[in-house]
């Protein structure tokens, strides 16, 4: 069975127990629940890939508390620290070269010589992090390539069993992964998220360029088909085809919608719970349609899980 925990003391300690026994805890970050396991274990970073059927070539993120312990077991160049510096704690995750040393398992890199790192913002996952003392592996708390959590209760339909816990602290602000950025030399965007491109090219003064390869990721987060639902997506409609349910934004309306008002910061926060959603409503064999979201801002974010949610099942 899996334990689900309290946001409170006694909650925390038993994650921290159960994480330090190698056990695998789900816990909340201002993005979506992480799937927490011990990063130096081969073991714990094991049942991650093995509770999430996770493809062992696609990396994981390490979260950990502050810069300081990101320092302890990665290269942070100028360019990384900027980000750093502006963004963290926060929806931020950075590409950086793996310290000799560093304790991490191999798993965990997928065999890479990079790591990516994140300091998340939620108060429980800092809490967490400093009552288990080190950094935790931590992908979305979710069958692998399925809608991703933004609630305990979404964790507990996917990974009932499969894990030791979840630490329950309601629903998540922000609702989309972390932006994944390759910082030094140049600065390559990896994977759009809950930091808008936007702030992070003003931070550096510099644009991003896009990187990144779906058939061998150089980052979480980049298969091509990802964060599917069982029905089948289409995008960009503005009405809904006979047997299809609509997912609306803005002045297109549907069934259900992402924003009725075309807030990208609503839409981002629902767009999860509207998958789930709406694959719920379509049904066995069903179809979904999303309107269509403007390209910035969020709305980039927002499109590339679309455009994963809706690519060729393999």
């Amino acid at each position: 069975m899996t334990a689900t925990l309290a946001p409170d003391d006694a909650g925390i300690a038993e994650a921290a127990r159960l994480l330090a026994a190698g056990e695998l805890v789900a816990f909340p970050t201002e993005t979506v629940y992480g799937l927490g396991g011990d990063a130096r274990s081969d073991r714990a970073v094991a049942r991650i890939y093995q509770a999430k059927g996770r493809p062992s070539f696609n990396p994981l993120i390490v979260h950990l508390p502050d810069l300081k312990a990101v320092e302890a077991i990665a290269e942070v160049g100028p360019k990384a620290r900027m980000l750093a510096q502006a963004f963290w704690p926060g929806p931020l995750t950075l590409v950086l070269p793996l310290r000799n040393g560093a304790g991490i398992s191999p798993l965990v890199t997928a065999g890479l010589s990079t790591v990516a790192v994140r300091v998340p913002a939620h108060p429980l996952a800092q809490r967490l992090l400093r009552a288990f003392g080190g950094p935790l592996a931590a992908p979305s708390a979710n069958p692998s390539g399925r809608v991703s959590p933004t609630r305990a209760e979404h964790v507990l339909e996917g990974l009932t069993g499969r894990i030791a816990a979840v630490l329950d602290g309601g629903p998540c602000a922000v609702g989309l992964e972390s932006t994944i950025i390759l910082a030094d030399p140049e600065p390559v965007l990896l994977r759009p998220g809950g930091l808008p491109v936007e702030a992070a090219e003003a931070a550096l003064g510099e644009p991003l360029a896009t990187g990144g390869n779906a058939g061998k990721p150089t980052a979480p987060g980049q298969l091509a088909s990802h964060y599917a639902p069982e029905a089948m997506v289409r995008l960009d409609a503005t009405q809904a085809r006979p047997g299809e349910v609509l997912v609306g934004f803005g002045a297109v309306k549907g069934a259900l919608s992402l924003s009725a008002a075309g807030d990208l910061v609503e839409a981002a926060a629902r767009l999860f719970d509207a998958l789930r959603e709406a694959d719920r409503l379509a049904g066995p064999r069903g179809r979904i349609a999303f309107a269509p979201v403007p390209e910035t801002g969020l709305g980039r974010a927002i499109n590339d899980r679309l455009r994963r949610a809706a690519a060729p099942r393999t």
